[in-house]
């Protein structure tokens, strides 16, 4: 199957977030991409406030453009993840809509690990304004091919991604955010880790340039098979990138080198909960 990773810079213009999300998927579907995953927060990004005045609905515009334009292209299309308005709720959530050909949702997942951080100089405090999701979600195309779903700053705890391959998948979905400082740095070697240890194709979504003063994303999209080879990567630039998923290759690696297939659980413990100090 053939599979594209949209990379884009989002602001808080919606409008003009819409006409960029559509016209890359539009490329990527006419490159002859079945399976289109788009960045973190591809509808609207930048300051909290920013993020927390374009929080909308499952039904708002996003989507309702996500479900449309995959039902017109015939394709699988993982609308990265948007910043969801919860009715009722104090806060909202970083939310991942896997859509079908048929322009319904397939799958829906809440990002399970807030950025809580302080990087390149600057402090992220995501749960002040999002609440963090608690299931791990597996989805299938509409062919039947099974995908891991995930959001950005999953991607550093490899305990996500291993029970989402003990399930089945056979393809992760990382949208993401990823600031220009852990990009050049941190990018690349966890796609590819999570690639090779999981036994995955990995495609990975991220934004580029700046959303907002301060804010800056580090771009270089990229599509890793299972062996950890980057089958595509972007640019820094506002772009599509089509790779190949050879899913009988996927399956050659797990059956000569079944490191899945060898793990000894009953061997593993974790080990007692440990005071949030030691681990600072």
């Amino acid at each position: 199957m053939r599979a594209a990773a949209v990379q884009l810079t989002a602001t808080a213009d919606r409008d003009r977030n819409l006409e960029t999300a559509d016209r890359l998927t539009r490329d990527a579907a006419a490159r002859g991409a079945e399976l289109v995953v788009l960045p973190e927060k591809w509808s609207v990004y930048g300051r909290p406030a920013d993020i927390v005045a374009g929080a909308e609905p499952l039904d708002g515009p996003a989507l309702t453009w996500g479900r449309g334009v995959a039902r017109e292209l015939g394709i699988d299309l993982v609308a990265g993840s948007i910043a969801e308005h919860v009715d009722g709720a104090d806060r909202g959530a970083n939310t991942s809509v896997h859509i079908g050909p048929d322009g319904e949702d397939r799958a829906l997942y809440r990002k399970v690990h807030m950025f809580d951080v302080e990087v390149g100089g600057r402090v992220y405090r995501e749960s002040e304004i999002e609440a963090p999701g608690e299931e791990l979600v597996l989805t299938e195309t509409a062919e039947g091919v099974e995908i891991g779903l995930s959001i950005c700053y999953d991607l550093r705890f490899p305990e996500l991604y291993r029970i989402l391959a003990i399930r089945g998948a056979r393809i992760l979905s990382v949208p993401a955010a990823f600031t220009l400082t852990t990009t050049r740095e941190h990018w690349e070697v966890l796609l590819r880790a999570r690639a090779i240890e999981d036994q995955c194709f990995v495609i990975a979504a991220n934004q580029v340039g700046e959303s907002a003063p301060g804010i800056q994303t580090g771009g270089r999209s990229m599509i890793v098979d299972p062996w950890g080879v980057v089958l595509a990567q972007a640019p820094d630039i506002e772009c599509v990138v089509v790779a190949d998923l050879d899913l009988e290759r996927l399956a050659d690696v797990r059956a000569k080198l079944p490191s899945l297939a060898n793990r000894r659980p009953v061997a593993y413990a974790w080990p007692d909960p440990a005071p949030r100090e030691a681990l600072a």
